[in-house]
């Protein structure tokens, strides 16, 4: 995008990219469907914006989702809006995004070379070059466009932090970020378990941080599914312990559960309490939530006590899940931290500490919540910093 918009206003371009193919972590985004953007009004789209959403403000009006959707249109890629607002390519498709960008970028001129930048070079104190693997470039801009750390796979290794620190730019300890966690032992016992239409709180001793209801799921390791992933980006640096407690009915008010339980003890009053709760709760969570009522698996129903079953009825409205730490980096979806905004230009994207060099996406301090805003931070950036670029006097 910044390479782009750069190129429309006449400027020579080079995109360097050591991968042979170009947009090769956007390609895998959105499980492959691509979430471009998102539809939220302004200031709802900006409230989903977890760090420093203030300096973002003016790069977003720049360039905000509706200007987004109209580029993507225009470039040959038809949208769509799913629920929760979210913009995805009518394809399904995420190599269409990506392979538009490409041609809109070609058909600008710009000139894409598969070479490694190692260093921003200067003289008298401003951009002069770059020097990749392969040659020295010699140029009046740079702008660091380079992801984070998450799939390194894909390119994504750091190398933009270790630029920007070369050019003097403080960088903001690094966090994983929309991430799955790993949780106590008995997660490992769930594992495949899709829970829809729960309530997820994330709580840090008795605070609470997050709550949001939607879909999560168990792993060997833990916990995932957006539910998680989105609470992740409430544990900025973690001290914890945090916690997860999970409403399973959160349609049903404590007193409705608790009618919902003696209803269901009465139609299975001469059954072992193990074997009573195939209606109310999912197959693979049983054996865990009787263990975790203290109520013995074998219990007669008709002989549980009002106690007891007022101590499952609050198990099932709060469902403890007790977390250990968030997965590895390169797994995270986004890299939370980076390039310190207070040492960038936020009208412009170009650093405060060397002039013509420029910052976009990932690589800035700057992330959201899942459903497209990581993405339009990308884009308005990217715009922004590529309309920033002086033309040669």
């Amino acid at each position: 995008m910044a390479a782009i918009t750069a190129a429309r206003r006449g400027l020579k371009v080079i995109v360097a990219d050591p991968n042979p193919k170009a947009g090769k972590k956007l390609r895998i985004t959105g499980k492959g469907r691509c979430n471009v953007t998102s539809d939220d009004p302004p200031a709802e789209f900006l409230e989903n914006i977890c760090t420093n959403a203030r300096f973002f403000k003016s790069a977003f009006y720049a360039f905000p989702p509706s200007e987004v959707k109209a580029f993507f249109e225009k470039a040959g890629v038809p949208l769509k809006t799913e629920r929760g607002e979210r913009v995805f390519p009518v394809s399904d498709n995420a190599n269409d995004v990506a392979d538009a960008l490409c041609r809109e970028a070609r058909n600008a001129g710009v000139t894409f070379i598969h070479e490694r930048v190692r260093e921003i070079l200067t003289e008298n104190g401003a951009v002069s070059g770059v020097q990749t693997n392969a040659g020295k470039y010699s140029c009046r801009a740079a702008a660091i466009c380079t992801g984070g750390l998450s799939y390194p796979g894909t390119g994504s290794t750091g190398d933009g932090y270790r630029l920007a620190e070369k050019a003097g730019h403080t960088i903001v300890p690094l966090a994983a970020s929309l991430v799955p966690w790993e949780a106590e032992e008995c997660c490992g016992r769930m594992q495949g378990l899709s829970l829809r239409n729960v309530t997820l709180s994330l709580l840090e001793g008795d605070r609470l941080i997050f709550r949001e209801q939607g879909e999560m799921l168990f792993t060997h390791y833990g916990v995932s599914g957006p539910l998680v992933l989105t609470a992740s980006t409430y544990i900025r640096r973690p001290k914890g312990p945090y916690r997860f407690e999970i409403d399973l009915k959160p349609g049903l008010t404590p007193e409705k559960l608790d009618e919902r339980l003696l209803r269901d003890f009465s139609e299975n009053a001469n059954r072992d309490f193990v074997n009573a709760l195939d209606a109310l709760l999912p197959k693979k969570l049983i054996p865990v939530a009787v263990e975790r009522s203290g109520i013995p698996a074998r219990t007669k129903v008709n002989t549980i006590t009002r106690a007891q079953r007022l101590a499952l009825r609050d198990l099932i409205k709060a469902f403890p899940i007790a977390l250990t730490g968030p997965r590895s980096i390169s797994e995270a979806i986004i890299t939370a931290g980076g390039v310190d905004v207070k040492e960038v230009q936020p009208r412009t994207m170009e650093s405060k500490l060397l002039p013509g060099l420029f910052f976009a996406g990932e690589v800035l301090d700057i992330d959201g919540r899942t459903g497209g805003y990581n993405l339009q931070i990308a884009w308005s950036t990217g715009y922004t910093a590529g309309r920033s670029v002086p033309l040669e006097e």
